[in-house]
């Protein structure tokens, strides 16, 4: 059986009434298997992991876009993630018997129907962009909606979707297609945003670091400590436990000690293999974060 994988990031992290509408739009869609979802207040932010063919999970991506688009306005959301839209990024995953260029037709389908649906402007990232010089989701988000809105006016930044210009409460959106990601962030024991700052930019692939490595340091305000946020893009050529060993190794460098870290999402099972949770001093870690597992519960 075909089976693709959607991971929506949606700009709403402190509403738990608001995630779980948006949640369940996704649920009751025919031919979606829920696989996980998350929220974070500091990043105000929720990540939602979902499967299914590619019919399905166009139609949960639109049902997810109307809930969300009647919920969040961002002229009044705050968070140290930085987002361009309600509905942040869309990236489609191939799991099992399908292609990349599977997911690339996907990507661009649905993006067309939500531009046309809800009169945003959508920006196509990764394998289904193009345009090489604004394929990377970093190269796009740069310098947040105000920076993007400026750029859509000239004709190398028009988006490949929608109006030229932002939905006034839903801003724009990222859909695309690509490999499996790990969202890995590691908590620093101090206040110091310039520690996180600095690791992040050692450890980044872009600064210099470990390939397939992207990076930012941020300030948990709430807790009183730092955040060094990672996607890791290729975890068989950077593991965990190498964007684990880095940021420890830099951050007690400059006087800092690893107090946790965390999966956000799902993490495939080969991604930890031979690594036990402990030595990554991962919280809230259990079989249900595995992705075969929960492909295997919700089968």
């Amino acid at each position: 059986m075909a089976l693709i994988e959607c991971v929506p990031n949606i700009s709403e992290g402190r509403r738990p009434a608001v995630v779980q509408e948006i949640v369940e739009a996704v649920r009751a869609t025919p031919g979606v298997r829920l696989l996980d979802y998350s929220s974070d207040g500091a990043h105000n932010r929720s990540v939602v992991t979902f499967a299914g063919d590619r019919a399905a999970l166009k139609r949960a991506v639109l049902d997810l876009f109307d809930r969300a688009v009647t919920s969040i306005d961002l002229r009044t959301h705050s968070g140290v993630h930085p987002r361009l839209g309600a509905v942040d990024v869309v990236p489609f995953v191939p799991l099992i018997d399908v292609s990349m260029d599977d997911c690339v037709t996907l990507a661009r389908d649905t993006a067309s129907a939500v531009a046309h649906r809800f009169d945003i402007p959508v920006f196509l990232y990764e394998e289904a962009s193009a345009a090489a010089w604004r394929s990377r989701l970093e190269d796009i988000r740069r310098g947040g909606l105000e920076a993007l809105t400026g750029r859509m006016r000239t004709r190398e930044w028009a988006p490949d979707y929608g109006p030229h210009a932002p939905h006034p409460t839903a801003g724009a959106t990222v859909i695309g297609a690509r490999r499996l990601l790990i969202a890995y962030n590691v908590n620093l024991a101090t206040n110091r945003l310039d520690v996180a700052r600095a690791v992040a930019a050692s450890v980044r692939f872009s600064g210099g670091g470990l390939p397939f490595v992207k990076a930012m340091g941020v300030a948990l305000a709430d807790r009183g400590i730092v955040q060094v946020s990672m996607n890791l893009t290729n975890y068989e050529q950077t593991s965990v436990r190498q964007a684990f060993e880095a940021v420890a190794i830099e951050a007690r460098r400059l006087g800092a000690d690893v107090l946790e870290s965390e999966i956000v999402g799902l993490v495939p099972a080969a991604a930890l293999a031979g690594v036990e949770p402990a030595e990554l001093k991962l919280t809230d870690f259990g079989p249900a974060h595995v992705l075969e597992a929960r492909l295997r519960d919700t089968a």
